[in-house]
Protein backbone atom coordinates (compact mmCIF):
# COMPACT_ATOMS: atom_id res chain seq x y z
CA UNK A 1 0.00 0.00 0.00
CA UNK A 2 1.39 3.20 -0.96
CA UNK A 3 2.45 6.15 1.46
CA UNK A 4 -0.36 8.38 0.16
CA UNK A 5 -3.18 6.03 0.28
CA UNK A 6 -2.19 4.96 3.88
CA UNK A 7 -2.58 9.13 4.84
CA UNK A 8 -6.17 8.81 2.93
CA UNK A 9 -7.17 5.84 5.62
CA UNK A 10 -5.77 7.41 8.49
CA UNK A 11 -6.54 11.20 8.27
CA UNK A 12 -10.49 10.91 8.16
CA UNK A 13 -10.04 8.93 11.93
CA UNK A 14 -7.71 11.66 13.45
CA UNK A 15 -9.52 14.05 12.06
CA UNK A 16 -12.86 12.87 14.37
CA UNK A 17 -10.83 12.47 16.94
CA UNK A 18 -10.07 16.04 16.46
CA UNK A 19 -13.88 16.86 16.00
CA UNK A 20 -14.51 14.74 19.15
CA UNK A 21 -12.10 16.61 20.98
CA UNK A 22 -13.25 20.25 19.99
CA UNK A 23 -17.34 18.66 20.16
CA UNK A 24 -16.33 18.02 24.20
CA UNK A 25 -14.72 21.07 24.59
CA UNK A 26 -17.31 23.19 23.23
CA UNK A 27 -19.53 20.83 25.27
CA UNK A 28 -17.77 21.83 28.76
CA UNK A 29 -17.79 25.32 27.69
CA UNK A 30 -21.22 25.29 27.31
CA UNK A 31 -21.78 23.56 30.58
CA UNK A 32 -19.99 26.19 32.69
CA UNK A 33 -21.49 28.87 30.84
CA UNK A 34 -24.89 27.67 32.34
CA UNK A 35 -23.44 26.80 35.79
CA UNK A 36 -23.01 30.49 35.87
CA UNK A 37 -26.41 31.47 34.13
CA UNK A 38 -28.53 29.38 36.63
CA UNK A 39 -26.46 30.84 39.46
CA UNK A 40 -27.77 34.53 37.92
CA UNK A 41 -31.18 33.47 37.84
CA UNK A 42 -31.33 31.89 41.17
CA UNK A 43 -30.55 34.92 42.32
CA UNK A 44 -34.22 36.17 41.33
CA UNK A 45 -35.54 33.87 44.07
CA UNK A 46 -34.17 36.07 46.92
CA UNK A 47 -35.72 39.19 45.06
CA UNK A 48 -35.03 41.31 42.24
CA UNK A 49 -32.48 43.51 44.44
CA UNK A 50 -30.36 40.46 44.10
CA UNK A 51 -30.53 39.79 40.45
CA UNK A 52 -29.54 43.21 39.63
CA UNK A 53 -26.63 42.75 42.29
CA UNK A 54 -25.23 39.73 40.55
CA UNK A 55 -25.82 40.45 37.13
CA UNK A 56 -23.84 44.14 37.99
CA UNK A 57 -21.28 41.65 38.85
CA UNK A 58 -20.78 40.18 36.12
CA UNK A 59 -21.41 43.50 33.95
CA UNK A 60 -18.42 45.03 36.21
CA UNK A 61 -16.67 41.85 34.62
CA UNK A 62 -17.46 41.88 31.19
CA UNK A 63 -18.69 38.49 31.33
CA UNK A 64 -22.17 39.41 29.87
CA UNK A 65 -20.44 40.86 26.85
CA UNK A 66 -18.07 38.09 26.64
CA UNK A 67 -21.12 35.47 26.83
CA UNK A 68 -22.92 37.76 24.05
CA UNK A 69 -19.97 36.86 21.97
CA UNK A 70 -18.85 33.60 22.12
CA UNK A 71 -21.05 31.87 23.66
CA UNK A 72 -23.52 32.01 20.54
CA UNK A 73 -20.47 30.53 19.20
CA UNK A 74 -19.80 27.83 21.00
CA UNK A 75 -23.23 26.84 20.68
CA UNK A 76 -23.22 27.15 16.91
CA UNK A 77 -19.96 24.70 16.53
CA UNK A 78 -21.57 22.68 19.40
CA UNK A 79 -24.29 21.49 17.36
CA UNK A 80 -22.53 21.43 13.98
CA UNK A 81 -20.26 19.13 15.54
CA UNK A 82 -22.65 16.98 17.37
CA UNK A 83 -24.63 17.09 13.62
CA UNK A 84 -22.64 14.66 12.50
CA UNK A 85 -23.55 11.45 14.08
CA UNK A 86 -27.14 12.64 13.83
CA UNK A 87 -29.01 10.48 10.92
CA UNK A 88 -31.20 12.72 9.40
CA UNK A 89 -32.58 10.13 6.79
CA UNK A 90 -36.20 9.12 7.55
CA UNK A 91 -34.46 5.55 6.97
CA UNK A 92 -31.32 6.11 9.69
CA UNK A 93 -33.63 7.17 12.38
CA UNK A 94 -35.63 4.08 11.75
CA UNK A 95 -32.49 2.33 12.11
CA UNK A 96 -31.41 4.20 15.32
CA UNK A 97 -35.38 3.94 16.99
CA UNK A 98 -35.39 0.01 16.04
CA UNK A 99 -31.59 -0.63 17.69
CA UNK A 100 -32.33 1.25 20.19
CA UNK A 101 -35.29 -0.67 21.42
CA UNK A 102 -33.53 -4.12 20.38
CA UNK A 103 -30.67 -3.08 22.47
CA UNK A 104 -32.86 -1.61 25.38
CA UNK A 105 -29.03 0.15 26.80
CA UNK A 106 -29.40 2.91 29.01
CA UNK A 107 -26.55 4.58 27.34
CA UNK A 108 -28.16 4.70 23.98
CA UNK A 109 -31.28 6.09 24.87
CA UNK A 110 -29.72 8.97 26.65
CA UNK A 111 -28.02 9.19 23.21
CA UNK A 112 -31.28 9.62 21.75
CA UNK A 113 -32.60 12.05 23.97
CA UNK A 114 -29.80 14.25 23.93
CA UNK A 115 -30.26 14.11 20.45
CA UNK A 116 -33.69 15.09 20.76
CA UNK A 117 -33.32 17.53 23.23
CA UNK A 118 -30.13 18.79 21.40
CA UNK A 119 -32.40 19.81 18.00
CA UNK A 120 -35.19 21.53 20.11
CA UNK A 121 -32.44 23.07 21.87
CA UNK A 122 -31.36 24.63 19.13
CA UNK A 123 -34.26 26.54 18.05
CA UNK A 124 -35.49 27.53 21.44
CA UNK A 125 -31.84 28.32 22.83
CA UNK A 126 -31.42 30.45 20.02
CA UNK A 127 -34.79 32.60 20.47
CA UNK A 128 -33.99 32.69 24.22
CA UNK A 129 -30.34 34.05 23.15
CA UNK A 130 -31.29 36.28 20.66
CA UNK A 131 -33.82 38.22 23.20
CA UNK A 132 -31.59 38.25 25.51
CA UNK A 133 -28.72 39.66 23.82
CA UNK A 134 -31.19 42.09 21.88
CA UNK A 135 -32.48 43.54 25.34
CA UNK A 136 -29.07 44.81 26.42
CA UNK A 137 -27.99 44.34 29.84
CA UNK A 138 -29.87 42.00 32.68
CA UNK A 139 -31.88 43.88 34.91
CA UNK A 140 -34.77 42.18 37.01
CA UNK A 141 -37.42 44.67 35.75
CA UNK A 142 -36.77 43.41 32.06
CA UNK A 143 -36.40 40.05 32.76
CA UNK A 144 -39.71 39.75 35.18
CA UNK A 145 -42.04 41.85 32.07
CA UNK A 146 -40.31 38.96 29.58
CA UNK A 147 -41.02 36.45 31.41
CA UNK A 148 -44.48 37.64 32.40
CA UNK A 149 -45.51 38.19 28.92
CA UNK A 150 -47.80 36.42 26.66
CA UNK A 151 -46.47 32.62 26.24
CA UNK A 152 -43.08 32.81 27.46
CA UNK A 153 -43.80 31.42 31.01
CA UNK A 154 -44.47 28.35 29.26
CA UNK A 155 -41.50 28.47 26.47
CA UNK A 156 -39.13 28.76 29.97
CA UNK A 157 -41.17 25.50 31.29
CA UNK A 158 -39.58 23.65 28.54
CA UNK A 159 -36.38 25.37 27.69
CA UNK A 160 -35.09 24.58 31.40
CA UNK A 161 -35.85 21.19 31.76
CA UNK A 162 -34.48 20.05 28.08
CA UNK A 163 -31.27 22.30 28.76
CA UNK A 164 -30.49 21.02 32.44
CA UNK A 165 -31.40 17.27 31.07
CA UNK A 166 -29.10 17.85 28.25
CA UNK A 167 -26.77 19.41 30.25
CA UNK A 168 -25.76 16.22 33.00
CA UNK A 169 -26.48 13.47 30.17
CA UNK A 170 -23.67 15.12 28.90
CA UNK A 171 -21.30 15.15 31.72
CA UNK A 172 -22.07 11.72 32.30
CA UNK A 173 -21.54 10.51 28.14
CA UNK A 174 -18.30 12.73 28.22
CA UNK A 175 -16.97 11.51 31.40
CA UNK A 176 -18.02 7.53 29.82
CA UNK A 177 -16.31 8.60 26.51
CA UNK A 178 -12.86 9.58 27.70
CA UNK A 179 -12.59 7.01 31.03
CA UNK A 180 -13.47 9.43 33.38
CA UNK A 181 -16.19 7.28 35.17
CA UNK A 182 -15.41 3.42 34.73
CA UNK A 183 -17.77 0.84 34.73
CA UNK A 184 -17.35 0.43 38.54
CA UNK A 185 -18.14 3.93 39.11
CA UNK A 186 -21.11 4.14 36.89
CA UNK A 187 -23.77 3.25 39.37
CA UNK A 188 -22.87 5.63 42.21
CA UNK A 189 -21.89 8.84 39.51
CA UNK A 190 -25.06 8.05 38.12
CA UNK A 191 -26.86 8.39 41.30
CA UNK A 192 -24.97 11.63 42.39
CA UNK A 193 -25.73 13.13 38.79
CA UNK A 194 -29.89 12.43 38.97
CA UNK A 195 -29.75 14.17 42.28
CA UNK A 196 -27.97 16.87 41.79
CA UNK A 197 -30.04 17.41 38.16
CA UNK A 198 -33.23 17.09 39.99
CA UNK A 199 -31.95 19.39 42.56
CA UNK A 200 -30.76 21.90 39.77
CA UNK A 201 -34.03 21.91 37.98
CA UNK A 202 -36.14 22.29 41.04
CA UNK A 203 -34.34 25.25 42.25
CA UNK A 204 -34.36 26.75 38.53
CA UNK A 205 -38.03 26.34 38.13
CA UNK A 206 -38.24 27.53 41.48
CA UNK A 207 -36.40 30.63 39.99
CA UNK A 208 -38.89 30.48 36.74
CA UNK A 209 -42.23 31.03 39.25
CA UNK A 210 -40.30 33.69 41.06
CA UNK A 211 -40.09 35.99 37.51
CA UNK A 212 -43.64 34.54 36.72
CA UNK A 213 -45.19 35.90 40.08
CA UNK A 214 -43.09 39.12 41.26
CA UNK A 215 -44.63 42.28 41.15
CA UNK A 216 -41.73 44.92 40.35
Amino acid sequence: MSIHATMHIVSPSRRDAYFDWLQMLTGLGLVIFMALHTALNLSIIFGAKSLDIVAGALEVLHLDTLAHVFVPILFLVHFVLAARKIPFRVDGQLAIWRDARLLNHRDTWLWIVQTISGMVILILGAIHMWTTITAGAVQAASSVARVQSSGWTMFYLLLIPLVQGHVFIGLYRIGVKWGVITDKMRPKVVKILVITFAGVLILALLALARYATLTI
